[in-house]
């Protein structure tokens, strides 16, 4: 009888957020120290006015991969929580993506766990996308991929937070070349410690229309020419889609067996990085002229570009990790095992690249470029 008394419970009370709150706390069990929030429970045919039961705090959802991962949050459901740093109409563009009152906005600071213990407070997923391409005076790559990540896992795990997820990167390596890479490795070890059952995600170079790797490759031909290490003819590149890589991230949330797995996204092609550049070039229409430039050279260039108050070009760390080649981890689960067909670069380079065509060849067809030579996996 009780059984067949609850479920009337939920219809008959609707827009009572008391009594919502009430049987979902009856029916889930929680940590006892945890109110439950009437946004959790489950409700609507799907889409973004129904309720998903996740609330997810996305830290870092101001960067590329956020706006994916926030996007494709809110279109099944769910109550968005967006720590942010910058100026607040830099967010705006996140409002849309959920329905009224689902996407919140909150002032945080990285270095004050009580800032990070608001935001996640309420969560039951949180989201560490935090990252950056370059070192300030104020944030250097530890601060940004070890002690702030360190402290949002201890924190969220303090709290109660049932899924946290963490993308580091597929080349992070302790013995890394690249400062960058090597602090995101130390990131992996620290949050697999302070909450174990994290789920660690490693994609590779990620593409898509606001991104820092083919647009940057793209822009490269203001040097002259396209400056590469060996002619990039020694570094193998597997980049993945921005979109595939932001599914990979929702399905993890609701695939209960990912707690404590470390994922691996990569794209279906491996490409050497000449036939890559040259690939570029010829969706976005502009003459290929590769040549040769000594490392020692190309680090001197990049820290020229570094000396810049503004954002650098590139820097010597961006060097080191454009020539790193991607490493082939077949021992970890990736996207195909989280139900997603990773799309071909092919398919989407256009999007990215048709910016960067002159007048003369904006609506050429992409059909007219010859695909880029892959590399056996």
């Amino acid at each position: 009888m009780a059984a067949a008394v609850r479920p009337r419970l939920v219809r008959a009370l609707p827009m009572s957020r008391s009594s919502i709150t009430a049987v979902a706390t009856s029916v889930f069990h929680g940590p006892s120290h945890r109110q439950l929030h009437h946004a959790v429970t489950p409700h609507g045919k799907g889409g973004r006015s129904s309720v998903s039961g996740v609330v997810a705090t996305v830290f870092g959802a101001t960067g590329f991969l956020g706006r994916y991962v926030v996007n494709h949050l809110g279109r099944m459901g769910s109550q968005v929580i967006v720590p942010y740093r910058c100026e607040a109409y830099d967010v705006m563009h996140l409002r849309p993506m959920g329905d009224l009152g689902q996407i919140i906005f909150l002032e945080w600071n990285g270095r004050n766990k009580d800032s990070i213990r608001r935001a996640v407070e309420h969560s039951n997923v949180v989201i560490n996308l935090v990252g950056r391409e370059w070192e300030t005076k104020n944030f250097d790559f530890e601060d940004v991929f070890v002690n702030i990540p360190q402290a949002i896992a201890q924190v969220s795990r303090e709290a109660g937070v049932e899924k946290f997820i963490h993308i580091s990167h597929l080349n992070a390596d302790i013995k890394s070349s690249s400062r960058y890479l090597r602090n995101k490795a130390v990131g992996e070890k620290e949050v697999r410690n302070a909450f174990p059952e994290a789920v660690i995600i490693k994609p590779s170079d990620i593409f898509g229309r606001e991104d820092r790797f083919l647009n940057y490759f793209a822009n490269i031909r203001w040097f002259g020419g396209v400056p590469l290490i060996s002619l990039g003819k020694k570094t193998v590149k597997q980049p993945v889609y921005v979109v595939d890589v932001a599914k990979g991230i929702v399905n993890a949330i609701k695939e209960p067996d990912a707690r404590g797995k470390t994922f691996a996204f990569v794209g279906p092609s491996r490409y050497f990085l000449f036939d890559l550049v040259q690939y570029v070039f010829a969706v976005a229409h502009r003459p290929f002229l590769p040549y040769p430039l000594p490392h020692f050279a190309y680090q001197l260039i990049a820290r020229l570009f570094e000396i810049s108050p503004f954002e650098p070009w590139t820097t010597r760390d961006k060097v080191e990790r454009v020539h790193i080649t991607d490493m082939t981890l077949p021992h970890l689960p990736g996207l195909e095992d989280l139900g997603i067909q990773a799309t071909p670069l092919e398919l989407k380079a256009i999007e990215v690249l048709r910016r960067h065509r002159t007048y003369r060849w904006l609506s050429s067809e992409i059909e007219d470029v010859k695909p880029a030579k892959t590399v056996n996996i």
